[in-house]
C-alpha cells in the first residue's frame, strides 16, 4: 500500500508516474530505510518540511547503490503527484536551494516542454553552491546553474533517464516561446545609454570616433556585440545542424566501410576459389601420377613374377637334365659294388644277342633273324 501511486494521479507520458524511474532504482528506494521511516504518509504539505532538511543531492552511492534522501523525495513526489502551483512555488523558493532543485527536477520529469524552458531557464542566474554525492560516496561541489544546465541538455541526471524534450529553437519557430534574453542585456543597454549622454556635443568627430572605439561604440564592436547577443538563439540550432551533419558523415563512413568489407569478402572468396581450383588440379595431377606409378609398379611386379616362374621352370628342367647327365663321384667301395651289375648287364645283352640269332656266323641268317626280331618272330636255329 505504501508504494502504490495515488489513485487520483494522472498518467504522465502515457504511463504510471513512478515508472519514470527505472525498476532497479525503484526497488532500491522501496527497500531503503529513509523511504520506510521518513517518507511514509507524506503529503504535498508535509513534503516541504522534509525537503528543507535535505543537505545534498544525488542518485545512488556505495557498493550496493543506496538511494539518497533527495532521490527518495523525488520518488514520493511522483507517487503523490502534487499540483502544478506547488511545484512552481518549490522552484521560486529562494531561501532553500535544495527545495528549488527538488521542484526543478520533478518538473523536468513530468512537465511539458514549454513549462520546462519557461520555469527552469531563469534559474541560470542562481550561482549558489550545492553538495552532490557521487557514486563512490564522496561529495563534490557544484552550483545551481550547473544542475539546471544538466537537466536541460543531458540525457541522464542522478541515475535517472530524462524524458526527451524538443529543442528551444524548434519551439521558438512555432511561436510558442519567446526568444531567451540574458539578464545582463539590460545592464549593457543602460551603460551604453549613459555613455551616449555623457559624450560632449562639441567634441571633434575623429576624437569621438576614437573614444567610441575604445569605449566599445565602434560599428565593428557593435556588430560583434549584436552577433554575440543573438548567438544564444541559434546555438541549439547550430548544434543540431552539426549533430545531423556529423551523423550523416558517420553514416556515410559506415556505408563506405560496409562496401569495402563486401569488396574484400568477394576478393577473398574469388582468391579462395582460385586456390581451391589450383589445389584440386594439383590433387588430380598427383593422383594420376600415383596411379601411373602404381601401374608401372604392378606391371613390373608381374613381369618379375613371370620371369621368376620362367626361371624356375627352366631351372627345374635344367637341373633335371643335369641330374640325368651328371654322375656324382663315388668312393672306391661304391665302384666295387657297381662293378657287378655292369657285368651282369653285359652278360644279359650278350645272351639276348645270342637268343636273337643276330650273331649267327652266316650273315644271311643273321639278317633274317634281325628281320624276324623286328617282326616279333622267333629266330632261325640252324
Amino acid at each position: 500500500m505504501a508504494n502504490r501511486t495515488d489513485p487520483s494521479a494522472k498518467s504522465i507520458r502515457g504511463t504510471n508516474p513512478q515508472n519514470l524511474v527505472e525498476k532497479i532504482l525503484r526497488s532500491k528506494i522501496y527497500q531503503s530505510t529513509y523511504w520506510k521511516e521518513q517518507c511514509f504518509g507524506l503529503t504535498a504539505e508535509t513534503l516541504v518540511d522534509k525537503a528543507m532538511e535535505v543537505e545534498h543531492l544525488g542518485g545512488t552511492y556505495g557498493g550496493n547503490r543506496k538511494p539518497t534522501p533527495f532521490m527518495c523525495l523525488v520518488m514520493k513526489m511522483l507517487q503523490i503527484q502534487p499540483e502544478k502551483e506547488i511545484v512552481i512555488e518549490f522552484i521560486k523558493n529562494e531561501d532553500y536551494k535544495y527545495v528549488r532543485i527538488l521542484g526543478a527536477f520533478y518538473l523536468r520529469l513530468t512537465g511539458s516542454d514549454i513549462d520546462i524552458y519557461r520555469y527552469l531557464e531563469p534559474l541560470y542566474n542562481d550561482y549558489r553552491k550545492l553538495r552532490q554525492k557521487l557514486a563512490d560516496g564522496q561529495f563534490a561541489l557544484t552550483h545551481v546553474d550547473e544542475v539546471i544546465d544538466e537537466l536541460l541538455t543531458k540525457d541522464y541526471s542522478c541515475d535517472i533517464a530524462m524524458p526527451r524534450i524538443k529543442k528551444r529553437w524548434t519551439i521558438e519557430s512555432l511561436g510558442a516561446l519567446e526568444p531567451r534574453r540574458s539578464a545582463l542585456e539590460e545592464d549593457f543597454e543602460e551603460e551604453e545609454e549613459k555613455e551616449d549622454n555623457d559624450q560632449p556635443a562639441d567634441e571633434p568627430e575623429d576624437r569621438t570616433h576614437e573614444k567610441d572605439y575604445y569605449r566599445g561604440r565602434s560599428p565593428t564592436r557593435e556588430r560583434d556585440r549584436d552577433r554575440r547577443r543573438d548567438s544564444h538563439r541559434h546555438r541549439d540550432r547550430d548544434y543540431d545542424r552539426d549533430y545531423d551533419r556529423d551523423y550523416d558523415r558517420e553514416r556515410g563512413r559506415g556505408r563506405d566501410r560496409d562496401r569495402e568489407k563486401e569488396r574484400d569478402r568477394d576478393r577473398y572468396r574469388i582468391r579462395d576459389d582460385k586456390d581451391y581450383g589450383r589445389d584440386r588440379e594439383g590433387r588430380e595431377r598427383k593422383r594420376r601420377d600415383r596411379d601411373r606409378d602404381s601401374g608401372r609398379r604392378r606391371s613390373y611386379s608381374r613381369s618379375r613374377s613371370r620371369s621368376r616362374d620362367r626361371k624356375e621352370h627352366d631351372g627345374g628342367d635344367y637341373r633335371k637334365r643335369r641330374a640325368r647327365g651328371s654322375v656324382s663321384p663315388r668312393r672306391h667301395g661304391d665302384e666295387a659294388e657297381d662293378g657287378e651289375p655292369k657285368k651282369k648287364k653285359e652278360k644279359k645283352e650278350k645272351k639276348e644277342k645270342k637268343d636273337d640269332g643276330t650273331d649267327h656266323p652266316d650273315p644271311e641268317i643273321a639278317e633274317a633273324n634281325k628281320l624276324r626280331a623286328s617282326l616279333g618272330l622267333k629266330p632261325l636255329k640252324l
